[in-house]
């Protein structure tokens, strides 16, 4: 562990830097959940920093990790990485300042401080959305040398732009709730901050969609992980089809970040789904299998024999 901690310094050091001071962050706002009292939109004060804080460090981590995977250094991935810690810097400034303030950071149109904090945020979301773009397209070009490894990265940084991009109905005029001074929703169907689920708080009344936003960040994570845990466990499948059960798997968890994201925008709980979704996932399911007991079917005849 003290290994791999001193390799992660060496990672990309901006990136890294920022790791830290988010890890450190969301101990303070852990602290602030326990002893601070306020409670804002039905949650405590400092939950939205904490779980920030925490995404951050996991999102940093992951794409410094697959910056060291490529076979050269790539100029413009690392000026992309300067941009998303600055980007990163400015939406956590702007939370952790509104939190201090006793304000909510998101869809705040109140008054004119609000509203232009609110809008420096979602500036600093689409640069960020850009750097992370360019950060895929030289994966992409310069190709990490293992083809199962270059499936997962390019599919997790692909999904998890997705997964960006399903925040934006949060912002749209058909999610003004018509209350003077907010100017966005999470929620569909009901108003923020009603109840939901532990610590993630997504609605149990009515859609959330921070659920499609969730997953689709998280593909980041997803794939590399079923990527390593392919080459580690199912060592008698060759590499080119681990890399095709990886595009199986990213197509489906595609899929699924949408169908959550529909889910949502129907103003339908994420734990209570109507017939239309249980289809919906059920045909993702069979069609997933179905890929991927292709594929398998279609692997090197060496490989099988072997088997």
């Amino acid at each position: 562990m003290t290994t791999l901690l001193r390799r992660a310094t060496h990672w990309n050091r901006p990136m890294m830097v920022f790791v830290s001071a988010m890890a450190v962050l969301a101990v303070v706002a852990a602290v602030g959940i326990l002893v601070d009292p306020r409670v804002l939109t039905g949650a405590p004060i400092w939950l939205k920093p904490f779980k920030f804080a925490v995404s951050f460090v996991l999102y940093g981590a992951t794409l410094a990790w697959m910056l060291s995977l490529l076979p050269r250094r790539s100029r413009a991935a690392e000026w992309a990485f300067t941009v998303i810690v600055a980007m990163a810097v400015i939406e956590m400034l702007v939370i952790v300042g509104q939190v201090v303030r006793g304000q909510t950071s998101h869809f705040n149109d109140t008054t004119p401080l609000n509203t232009a904090l609110f809008a420096a945020m979602g500036a600093a979301i689409m640069v960020l959305f850009l750097a992370h773009l360019v950060v895929g397209i030289v994966v992409l070009i310069r190709r990490i040398p293992d083809r199962a490894a270059l499936t997962a990265v390019g599919w997790g940084l692909g999904l998890s732009l997705l997964g960006m991009l399903a925040a934006v109905p949060m912002a749209l005029p058909m999610q003004d709730p018509g209350i003077e001074g907010i100017g966005g929703a999470h929620s569909v169907g009901v108003l923020d901050g009603g109840p939901g689920l532990p610590i993630v708080g997504w609605s149990t009344t009515g859609g959330d969609l921070r659920i499609g936003h969730f997953v689709g960040l998280h593909a980041l994570q997803a794939l590399p992980i079923l990527a390593i845990l392919l080459s580690r466990f199912a060592t008698r499948l060759d590499e080119r089809t681990r890399a095709r059960l990886l595009v199986v798997a990213g197509g489906a968890y595609g899929v699924l970040t949408v169908l959550l994201t529909w889910q949502a925008l129907r103003g339908q709980p994420l734990l209570r789904p109507d017939a239309a979704t249980l289809v919906a996932v059920a045909a993702l399911v069979l069609a997933t299998a179905t890929a991927a007991g292709l594929v398998l079917a279609r692997r090197r005849p060496d490989v099988a024999l072997a088997a």
